[in-house]
């Protein structure tokens, strides 16, 4: 059976999408599912091609034993509409971003990331570059339910 690939998106693919692939692959990792579900994450726009993960993105995540420090920043490319199963978006300007550089055939893949969070009923993951205070934490809490529903998905998936 292929694996079963998923993408988190956001603008800069330096902290929502980097801190969920990361909160996401630890899942995978403590699963034992490495084999059989593909993490990766990309941003809309170019801007911190190549870069780390925003430093409080890294601090907030090694708090929760969560390592992002290898990651690097990438644009997300036409090529990644085919391969990923899973292109999940922060936000609903990056829903619209993906959307239309996405081919019809490839749309029914795009969803929020928060679509699949279990305790709260909010749509996207508030973007925490410019903020202050605790909103690096917020957005771990957020992915960390997120992500955990998609577990509960794709295993269900996995065992079909």
């Amino acid at each position: 059976m292929k694996a079963i690939k998923v993408l988190f998106i956001c603008m800069g693919n330096i902290c929502r999408s980097p801190t969920a692939h990361g909160v996401f692959q630890q899942m995978v990792n403590a699963k034992g599912l490495s084999g059989s579900i593909e993490v990766d994450s990309a941003g809309t726009h170019a801007y911190h091609a190549g870069k780390s993960p925003d430093a409080r993105s890294v601090k907030a995540a090694l708090s929760r034993d969560i390592d992002i420090r290898d990651l690097t920043a990438r644009q997300l490319d036409d090529y990644d509409f085919e391969e990923f199963d899973y292109l999940l978006v922060a936000d609903n300007d990056n829903y619209h971003l993906t959307l239309e550089s996405c081919p019809k055939e490839h749309r029914h893949k795009v969803k929020f990331m928060l679509d699949f969070a279990q305790r709260t009923t909010i749509k996207e993951v508030p973007d925490p570059y410019y903020g202050e205070g605790n909103g690096f934490e917020r957005v771990l809490d957020l992915l960390e339910d997120a992500c955990e529903g998609l577990m509960f998905e794709l295993e269900k998936k996995l065992k079909s």
